[in-house]
């Protein structure tokens, strides 16, 4: 397999289960003058298992900018240049923006080597929506948190989240109260050894006691309440019953105590009933 110069290919590794690699993605690697890894010392485990003894260079986002010049130095000098993670596709709750839009503005190439991400494998046996908003790392801070799930919250999709295992039941109490009527998997280890699945109801889902172990992504499914339909007669009813002892105004102001609609469309319709003395 021959690779182009002057290109950058982003590179997607297994999550968990080595075997979980493209053919694509060993040629890549097996061809490249240098590889960018998120952590060498992680890396290497991989790479050793498939024979791959190339030059890595340590690339994370404390340290993204001041390789940058030493990175575009190799492609001047024609290197071929990969770039992974340590787990999944590379970007996605991982570095690599920053270098992937340098490329862009010096005229390199930047080509995906598509493979294995935790966000599909996730989805893929959670049953919900494929219409999805991927979200990344949930915030540490109980006030920030809030603000971000009452935003989310609004938001009818599915929704894909990754958080530490040790916090588990501080990020469900925030799920419980913003996303409530929703069903929710928690991926625990995937495609690993101890890989889990656990489905339940936002509402019912109980507290862990014991403390949970190893990588977590988290799938909420999409608003699946169901609207109650606008029952016209039955308002009709009520609003000619309370126009026999209220005013129009205080008639408003009962029906919006007790349904959910705008008050606009229920203002016009006592109104109607009013005018018309139908009541």
């Amino acid at each position: 397999m021959k690779l182009e110069s002057n290109n950058l290919y982003i590179v997607s590794t297994p999550i968990g289960n080595l075997e979980d690699i493209t053919l694509r993605a060993l040629q890549v690697l097996k061809n490249s003058d240098i590889i960018l890894c998120e952590d060498t010392r992680h890396s290497i485990k991989l790479l050793t298992h498939y024979k791959i003894k190339k030059k890595l260079i340590s690339y994370h986002k404390f340290n993204e900018k001041k390789q940058l010049a030493n990175i575009i130095q190799y492609f001047i000098q024609g290197k071929i240049l990969s770039l992974i993670s340590d787990a999944g596709t590379p970007l996605l709750s991982d570095p690599g923006r920053f270098l992937v839009n340098q490329c862009v503005e010096n005229g390199i190439k930047v080509t995906p080597i598509p493979g294995v991400s935790s966000i599909t494998s996730a989805l893929s046996v959670s049953g919900f929506s494929d219409k999805f908003l991927f979200y990344g790392f949930l915030p540490k801070t109980e006030n920030k948190l809030e603000k971000v799930l009452a935003s989310l919250s609004k938001n009818s999709y599915t929704q894909v989240f990754f958080i530490p295992s040790k916090k588990i039941n501080f990020y469900i109490k925030g799920f419980k109260k913003f996303f409530s009527g929703r069903k929710i998997i928690i991926a625990k280890e995937i495609t690993k050894m101890h890989e889990a699945f656990v489905r339940d109801d936002i509402n019912k889902i109980k507290m862990f006691k014991n403390p949970i172990k190893g990588e977590l992504t988290i799938v909420v499914s999409e608003n699946i309440t169901k609207v109650k339909k606008f029952d016209e007669e039955k308002i009709v009813n009520k609003v000619k019953k309370y126009l026999e002892k209220y005013s129009l105004k205080d008639t408003v102001s009962l029906i919006l105590e007790t349904e959910k609609i705008n008050k606009k469309k229920i203002y016009d319709m006592c109104l109607k009933i009013k005018n018309e003395k139908i009541y």
